[in-house]
């Protein structure tokens, strides 16, 4: 059933520029471009075009906060009082930002607060950890050896569409918390929110250059802060072809990275689980978030004794999920972000067609023409040689195969090139346990959905990425250590040139 609709701006859009030094500022080349409103395609804000000159800005004012400001050298628990002003600023902002992410990106607006929430909660998370994080020691008799972790630089972090708001403020939160600095990509579709974070940064008060964020595409902007000499240091969130095009563009310079990349997540669904939660995760897992999530589980893996059943029940669910206007409280799905990526979940949709039996969706939902809208849809009995089981589609698309023991499931698991999450369901915790250590991934939740603790390492596994971010993990990346050797006494030091 379809909420037919054309959602209302009921938030203030402004032009959008670039933030750099504490100031806002057009780009010097006065080049811009439109972004623009899902659920119609029409233009939405325009948008100052970062460029090369933009981002050497940028990444010099970053370098000045670094070096000569006060930011790095702050004790940890000041920089967390910043951290914590921000959490609160985005808390009483909270319903404006949720209605910007709607209209930046088509998530539906219940869920767009809980992203909201969520990113409130990384600034305050990353607040605390960084008070309670410790060094080393190791004594001898006669040494003490300690380590130190010093802010590692100039963070260049870039930052995908889908849920951007969260996902830019889990990036810099842990940046900030550790004392670098930094200049923030959004990506070219999802301006808005970024724009609005640069807004409650500056009401925090934070120092002229500390956080930074230059808009523009990715092959003029994104391109030379990857290059860019004084950048330290890389965070990447978004396709596996862009991780490998940026390692190869920062190569010259030596720069470290972090990259969680794409994913063909499996859900393995045994015939002795619990079936009725295992498929409300299963639904919930792939059609949430526009189906524009990371850790979405596209493959459904289910043991044969219950395969009919279960694809049927998914199937059901799907043909019921709600879409439409993203403002409605009632929808469930919303429009995909651009007409673009519209075009190629569409593609793969034609593919799928000739690679499994369509049992829900497979098109544009009635009475939706405007927009960017998909059906969520459900293909079975598909091959692991498919396109459609093997390539990242990132849409509300679940495909669906048959296995015949564990030996099978975990086989199929990792029957793709992508590693960043996997599902288990069984009510034998001991096959469970076994599942999920086999399973080449990041992340495997077992009887669980997607839940998050954010002490604990978040990445994926071969063409998924690389590092992890989370808890310390984050700030090994944004972090140098040093070791201090300190001598407690006397002891012999070979004397040489003494004749």
């Amino acid at each position: 059933m379809a909420s037919v609709g054309t959602p209302t701006p009921t938030v203030e859009v402004r032009p959008v520029g670039h933030f750099i030094a504490g100031a806002f500022r057009p780009g010097q080349s006065g080049r811009t471009f439109e972004t623009l409103n899902p659920a119609t395609n029409e233009p939405l804000a325009t948008v100052a075009e970062g460029l090369a000159a933009d981002v050497d800005l940028a990444v010099q004012a970053a370098r000045r906060a670094f070096e000569e400001g006060p930011w790095p050298r702050m004790p940890a628990g000041e920089r967390a009082r910043h951290l914590r002003r921000i959490a609160e600023l985005i808390e009483a902002a909270g319903d404006e930002i949720a209605r910007l992410e709607v209209l930046d990106t088509g998530l539906p607006i219940t869920q767009a607060r809980g992203q909201a929430a969520r990113a409130a909660e990384n600034f305050r998370f990353f607040a605390s950890a960084i008070e309670v994080l410790v060094g080393e020691s190791y004594q001898s008799p006669r040494f003490l050896n300690y380590t130190l972790r010093k802010p590692a630089g100039v963070a260049g972090l870039i930052t995908p569409w889908n849920t951007p708001f969260m996902l830019e403020t889990w990036k810099v939160a842990p940046c900030l918390a550790a004392g670098c600095t930094c200049v923030l990509k959004p990506a070219e579709w999802s301006p808005l929110t970024a724009d609005r974070l640069a807004r409650i940064v500056a009401e925090a008060d934070l120092p002229e250059g500390v956080f930074n964020v230059v808009h523009g595409f990715g092959e003029t902007c994104g391109a030379p802060l990857v290059a860019h000499p004084d950048v330290n240091l890389i965070s990447f969130t978004g396709e596996t072809a862009t991780g490998r095009a940026i390692m190869a563009n920062g190569a010259a310079t030596l720069k470290r990275y972090s990259m969680e990349l794409g994913g063909k997540s499996p859900v393995v669904i045994f015939a002795d689980c619990d079936l009725e939660r295992a498929v409300d995760a299963a639904v919930f897992g792939v059609f949430s978030l526009n189906g524009e999530r990371c850790t979405a589980g596209t493959r459904l893996l289910v043991e044969r004794p219950v395969y009919e059943e279960v694809v049927e029940r998914v199937a059901e669910r799907a043909r019921r999920i709600r879409i439409g206007d993203p403002f409605d409280p009632r929808t469930e799905l919303g429009p995909l972000i651009h007409p673009d990526h519209w075009a190629r979940v569409n593609r793969y949709l034609e593919i799928g067609r000739g690679e499994g039996r369509l049992l829900a969706g497979g098109g544009r939902p009635p009475g939706l023409e405007r927009g960017n809208y998909l059906q969520a849809t459900v293909f079975a009995d598909v091959s692991p040689e498919a396109r459609v089981f093997q390539e990242e589609i990132f849409g509300p698309v679940v495909v669906a195969t048959p296995f015949q023991g564990e030996e099978e499931a975990v086989r199929l698991a990792n029957r793709v090139r992508y590693g960043l999450a996997a599902y288990v369901w069984t009510n034998d915790l001991r096959k469970g346990t076994r599942v999920a250590q086999a399973i080449d991934a990041g992340l495997v939740w077992l009887n669980s959905q997607n839940v998050r603790d954010l002490r604990t390492p978040f990445g994926g596994a071969r063409d998924s990425g690389i590092g992890r971010e989370g808890g310390h993990y984050s700030f090994d990346f944004y972090c140098e250590y040093q070791t201090v050797h300190v001598a407690l006494g006397d002891h012999p030091i070979p004397r040489f040139g003494v004749g």
